[in-house]
């Protein structure tokens, strides 16, 4: 009896929280079969919404099969940007194809850590957007310190996940961070790359990030990141430094980890939640995830990246995400 009473306590203390977002493909399109995991949880960006549309469009348009995780609040069950030590149902990386991240200072626990760890040494694709630079913010003594973004080694994991499997970790921001927005200019040595085809027309309200050039390993610009003067699509780029010479704002590049296989990466420093109006810039994701995951050959040459369902994302801010959301809100797409 005392047993019984225990677990029964123990229910009504634990949260039950359901099963994670998950979108099913159209069939009889290019990416049926292929599992892609996209991950949300930074503070400033409004990650919780782009990745549901990225997932809709997935798989609405190509077929993939797509699975949306949230940092969430342990208490409530809502989606919360600010909980930094909780991502639930990554198990779900154990039989993924694709991993899409966006991800600023998580400090998670290392029975979470464990699942991005072993993804990564499979050498599975990784696709990060913008603060995934500084995905990982973990103490010294914890055991997967080396994905921290400040992490102390200067050996083999030096500046963690961002720079040894994305290519680049924090700097700076290089355009002025809420007054500069960004322009992409396509490198003109891979205006021919499938990865940039019909995308023509990027253009983001976030600033350009710095970077440290040339990129490491064989980084591979393709997208160049124009500071612009103002905050819309028709100001004219800013005279002087900030673009002589430009930062990419968009490169390719494989990764290697201690005991793991070769992968291949794609990052881009744009991607708060309304850079994602731009047709453009979702038409570059999508073609990046047919070339992370073998379709290189299946880029159409202009794919379909029409929004599905209703996308009105929210300024980027801290503290400006809308409490009080669950993932299963998500799953009714309305018009």
């Amino acid at each position: 009896m005392k047993i019984q009473f225990f677990l029964l306590a123990m229910l009504t203390v634990l949260p039950i929280f359901g099963e994670p977002l998950k979108y099913e493909g159209t069939p009889n399109l290019p990416g049926n079969g292929k599992q892609v995991v996209l991950v949300a949880g930074d503070e400033e960006y409004r990650s919780e919404e782009s990745v549901v549309q990225i997932g809709r469009i997935l798989a609405k348009r190509h077929g993939f099969d797509c699975t949306v995780l949230f940092a969430i609040n342990t208490e409530t069950g809502e989606i919360d940007p600010d909980c930094l030590t909780n991502i639930p149902d990554l198990d779900v990386l154990n039989t993924a194809d694709m991993l899409i991240l966006i991800l600023r200072f998580r400090n998670l626990p290392d029975e979470q850590m464990q699942y991005f760890d072993d993804y990564c040494k499979s050498g599975k694709p990784v696709l990060g957007i913008r603060p995934s630079v500084v995905a990982f913010k973990l103490p010294k003594e914890r055991k997967f310190v080396n994905y921290s973004y400040d992490n102390p080694d200067n050996g083999a994991w030096k500046e963690g996940f961002g720079r040894q499997i994305l290519g680049e970790t924090w700097i700076a921001h290089h355009g002025h961070h809420g007054r500069e927005a960004t322009r992409g200019v396509i490198v003109p040595e891979q205006k021919n790359s499938p990865i940039v085809r019909g995308c023509e027309d990027i253009f983001g309200p976030t600033d350009v990030y710095r970077l440290r050039l040339p990129l490491p390993g064989d980084s591979t610009p393709l997208v160049l990141g124009q500071v612009l003067e103002g905050m819309n699509p028709a100001d004219k780029p800013v005279t002087g430094s900030k673009n002589e010479p430009m930062m990419p704002v968009a490169w390719k590049k494989t990764y290697k980890i201690d005991g793991g296989k070769t992968g291949k990466a794609f990052t881009m420093t744009m991607g708060s939640s309304q850079d994602f109006e731009c047709e453009g810039l979702r038409r570059l994701l999508v073609n990046a995830v047919y070339y992370l995951v073998g379709l290189e050959s299946e880029i159409p040459n202009r794919a379909n990246v029409e929004i599905v369902g209703r996308y009105k994302p929210l300024p980027m801010g801290f503290g400006t995400y809308k409490k009080g959301t669950k993932p299963s809100d998500f799953k009714k797409i309305e018009d």
